[in-house]
């Protein structure tokens, strides 16, 4: 049932720009509230870019930032290895400028801890929100609440990795140590690779879950909520007058609405730099394979994020999603066949067995663009051009992040009781870069 708006006999015009996980979230709870809502996308459909065939996990257990302490060593030692975890390609150097040096500050070791439980607080707060949309909704997406395994092997790792997951219990991350044993026994697929592993953190809070399929899914309620979908629609620019957002102008006319959400992911910022804000986001290019797993005697019961190989392997109903690796290279999407055959010997490192039976399955490869923001928080909130918002810069935790930013900042547009301050989400905390 639609909340009552704002004021009686008044709807609030919304225009959001993306129709991903977070602009359709974004939309919907929106409409929740009582407002008028057109979506405009690029795409032919929803979820049809960086939402289309991510890692598939949502995880206030991998919250932490890509941004860690010790970053620009490794990154440094990966360049020009092509199946390194994270790529620097040396035409993306230009444009990373400023960004990358706000990026490395971020590195150091209290801001890191900081922007973590930023994203943790606002991880569980997601799961819960996702949890009264599945409730309500009865969304269907290949959809599991049981958890996922961190698979570790050496004792080193597990060590370090056990004394960070014991820092965010305090936080709401619950977890349990596993000796190799017992991993095996929660994931018996894991049997052929046991001598190679150390122990595991399973973390019984985790979800996964086809994140396109999910955005199908709010789309059509979407529909049936009365919200305007326009797919196949280029925002050509955003039109301000006296500091304030007016328009959004497209091949078919402008829209005009009380409030704008940008929500375009790592192509937000070229959306915005014409008007003179200069988000602190870039893409991040993200790769993923997919197999048909039916018929399989034996498969994997649980999503497994393999640490040291800096891969996830996700169950997702009658398919298996590998996805790992990233790469700073602009805005190139282009499918690298060697980083798609590094996903497939991450494979045959993690589950042997299973991979040697899916050699001649045919293969879904994908890549993605996941926008990163400086400090690896996102950015929520209200910029410096009246009426124009921000749901942007979630990097790899979109799908983890997507239905708490939405809802945390629907409220804020409509002046709803805050379910989840926003605050220190805002896109002001970037003052520097003119937002």
């Amino acid at each position: 049932m639609l909340e009552s708006s704002v004021r009686e006999g008044w709807r609030m015009r919304a225009v959001v720009i993306g129709a991903g996980l977070i602009g359709l979230t974004t939309a919907l709870f929106l409409r929740r509230h009582g407002a008028e809502v057109v979506v405009v996308d690029r795409a032919d459909g929803p979820g049809a870019e960086t939402s289309f065939a991510n890692g598939g996990l949502l995880t206030p257990s991998m919250a932490d930032p890509w941004n860690a302490p010790g970053i620009l060593g490794k990154m440094l030692r990966w360049i020009g290895h092509e199946s390194a975890p994270v790529l620097l390609r040396p035409h993306a150097l230009p444009a990373l400028g400023a960004w990358g040096i706000a990026f490395l500050r971020q590195s150091r070791p209290q801001r890191f801890r900081e922007n973590l439980l930023r994203n943790v607080r606002l991880a569980n707060y997601s799961l819960s929100v996702m949890a009264g949309l599945r409730d309500e909704y009865e969304f269907a997406y290949d959809g599991a609440c049981s958890g996922s395994l961190k698979l570790l092997r050496d004792t080193v790792a597990l060590e370090q990795a056990t004394a960070m997951a014991e820092s965010l219990v305090s936080h709401g991350v619950r977890f349990q140590s596993l000796d190799r044993a017992a991993t095996v026994a929660l994931e018996p697929a894991l049997a052929p690779v046991a001598d190679e592993v150390a122990g595991s953190l399973f973390f019984p809070d985790d979800e996964s879950g086809d994140a396109h399929r999910f955005c199908c899914a709010v789309a059509e309620v979407l529909r049936r909520l009365g919200v305007t979908l326009r797919f196949g629609l280029e925002v050509e620019s955003l039109r301000k007058q006296g500091g304030r957002m007016t328009g959004v102008v497209t091949a078919q006319g402008v829209l005009e609405a009380d409030v704008y959400v940008v929500a375009a992911g790592s192509y937000s910022t070229q959306l915005l730099r014409p008007l003179g804000l200069r988000l602190p986001v870039r893409p991040a290019k993200g790769y993923s394979i997919t197999l048909p797993v039916e018929g399989l005697q034996q498969r994997p019961r649980l999503p497994v994020v393999d640490d040291a190989l800096h891969a996830v392997v996700v169950p997702l109903g009658h398919r298996l999603r590998v996805a790992g690796t990233a790469e700073f290279a602009g805005f190139d999407r282009t499918l690298r066949p060697q980083r798609i055959d590094n996903l497939r010997y991450l494979l045959r490192q993690t589950y042997p067995e299973i991979a040697a039976s899916l050699d001649a399955a045919p293969v879904q490869a994908w890549t993605g663009l996941r926008p990163m923001s400086a400090d690896g928080v996102p950015l929520i909130g209200v910029t410096s051009i009246g009426s124009l918002f921000l749901n942007t810069g979630h990097g790899p935790l979109g799908w983890t992040l997507a239905a708490g930013s939405a809802k945390a900042l629907a409220d804020k547009i409509m002046g709803q009781p805050p379910g989840f301050d926003i605050g220190e989400y805002s896109p002001a905390r970037f003052a520097h870069f003119r937002i």
